[in-house]
């Protein structure tokens, strides 16, 4: 279908006045007639345009606090009827129902409502029924109603009617259809969610997933894969609410690894400078220092091969002296809740590194849900947000131990949380010295991040391993004794791992044989 349809009656009804104005006077220089609601009415005729009320056009008032006052046939008969149709004709000309061409509504406030943390009842009233009736009615009936819900389309209706003689084509009433179809699926999404949630149905049988196009990625994890970034409305502190101050535009990959580096440099909170250097969603180097520049120098000594070409995650503000060390070796991104003017003006000489803001931390123990597709469906779990104290720490073995070599255990515990399993993570002095990440053996991941240590003493000129002396973390249990004797060979003195393995006793006798100290944390964290 290619039919052209003059736009001569626009209903408009919105929650959202950006632009509403400019938008509605273009409308009516181009002769359109305006129908309006409530406040939309009211803005429009103290700008000086001409507005006919839709109670006029229905002979109902607004009532029942507005709940009720656009669903009505003269106003959904206006939306639905087909033009070439001819008993269609004869009904709207027997009830005196006149044809609306382009509808333009955006719904009541629901996302921002819930986002603010607004009680029950006023979440309830925020969700909209008539703006999204008409919607539906009018993107059906797209073969002969323009509808749009997005401020940002506003431009595009208007070049539209210039291109098209004051008619809009098929193929953009079509286009407008579909984002309008997406519109509500988003909204429904978004109440259905929020109502899970608020009535602590955390397996409810339907769900619904939505999201706003945020980006059109060149390709995916490789080059032959289409792939783009959605937003899904949430203000959590990350690289989907982050602003880019500079460099190149971001990957699939580069979204993906940031995301896991600024979560991970969350779980130490603001007080204390920490880095992480992240490769391929799994840590090369974390570290926390006496300032953000020490915290960064120990992160890259960590593994300063991998960190080559890294995604760098800041937990304070980014200032020059630490910019400029960052910036002598080559980075994809960096991320950081703030960075100085003096650092901006350091990263800038490197103009193709991404440079992204943030404003604040993400809250590590926050309750999201998070999903993953598998063919025919999704997987959908509460984000990792377990955390362990010093008091939840059992220790099981004849030593415990000691002070310092407590704070490495968490330090070494919180870093392997975001290592993919089986994940293996050697910790010195608020430092990771080796990491064994993604191996179907716990063991290969022991010897992987002793090999890494190592690298690392040969790097840095250590005299020796810095494994000798360190914290091991397992993100769960040692099947066998196997795994921990690696890391005993390695030269560590003390192991956290979650425990609950047949075994246990196994790995107990042998730690205590070799003067190990080992605590069990109860928690695991698989990371797939």
């Amino acid at each position: 279908m290619t039919r052209n349809v003059p736009l001569t009656r626009a209903l408009i009804s919105v929650s959202d006045k950006t632009g509403l104005i400019d938008f509605a006077r273009a409308l009516a220089a181009r002769g359109v007639e305006l129908l309006s609601t409530g406040g939309t009415a009211k803005a429009l005729r103290e700008a000086g345009l001409s507005v006919r009320d839709v109670a006029e056009v229905t002979g109902f008032p607004e009532m029942m606090d507005g709940r009720v006052k656009t669903l009505h046939p003269k106003v959904h008969g206006g939306l639905l009827a087909l033009r070439d149709n001819e008993e269609h004709l004869a009904a709207m000309a027997a009830h005196d129902i006149e044809a609306i061409d382009l509808l333009v509504v955006n719904l009541y406030p629901f996302e921002e409502t819930v986002a603010k943390g607004a009680d029950y009842e006023t979440c309830i009233e925020n969700i909209d029924i008539g703006g999204p009736a008409m919607i539906r009615a009018a993107s059906k009936n797209h073969a002969f109603v323009a509808t749009v819900v997005d401020v940002q389309d506003y431009a595009a209706v208007l070049k539209e009617l210039d291109a098209q003689d004051g008619a809009t084509s098929y193929e953009f009433r079509q286009n407008l259809a579909q984002i309008a179809y997406a519109r509500t699926a988003a909204y429904d999404a978004a109440v259905s969610t929020w109502m899970a949630g608020a009535i602590h149905e955390e397996t409810p049988r339907r769900r619904a997933f939505a999201g706003t196009l945020a980006q059109t990625l060149r390709y995916g994890e490789n080059p032959h894969q289409k792939a783009a970034f959605y937003l899904d409305g949430t203000n959590r502190p990350g690289v989907a609410t982050a602003q880019q101050l500079q460099g190149k535009e971001l990957s699939y990959n580069n979204i993906n690894d940031t995301d896991a580096a600024f979560e991970l440099v969350a779980e130490f909170g603001a007080e204390t400078p920490a880095c992480a250097i992240i490769k391929h969603a799994n840590p090369c180097g974390v570290a926390t220092g006496t300032s953000l520049l020490d915290a960064y120098k120990r992160a890259f000594d960590c593994d300063r091969t991998s960190a080559f070409g890294g995604i760098i995650a800041l937990n304070q503000t980014l200032d020059a002296e630490t910019a400029e060390a960052i910036t002598e070796v080559f980075s994809e991104v960096i991320i950081a809740p703030a960075v100085d003017e003096a650092a901006k003006a350091v990263v800038a000489k490197k103009k193709n590194v991404r440079l992204l803001v943030t404003g604040a931390l993400p809250d590590p123990k926050a309750e999201i849900t998070t999903y993953r597709q598998v063919a025919g469906g999704f997987l959908v779990q509460g984000k990792d947000n377990g955390d362990i104290t010093l008091d939840d720490l059992k220790v099981v073995t004849e030593r415990a131990p000691s002070e310092e070599e407590l704070k490495d255990l968490l330090f070494a515990w919180k870093v392997a949380k975001h290592v993919k399993s089986n994940a293996i993570v050697y910790a010195k002095a608020g430092q990771t010295v080796g990491v064994g990440a993604g191996q179907m053996s716990r063991v290969d991941s022991a010897m992987i991040a002793a090999k890494k240590a190592e690298r690392m003493a040969k790097a840095v000129g250590l005299a020796e391993s810095p494994a000798k002396g360190a914290a091991v973390a397992s993100d769960a249990f040692f099947p066998f004794a196997d795994g921990l004797l690696e890391a005993v060979e390695a030269g560590a003195t003390c192991v956290i791992q979650p425990g609950g393995s047949m075994r246990d006793q196994e790995v107990i006798d042998a730690a205590n044989e070799r003067g190990l100290a080992m605590v069990f944390t109860g928690m695991r964290h698989f990371r797939h």
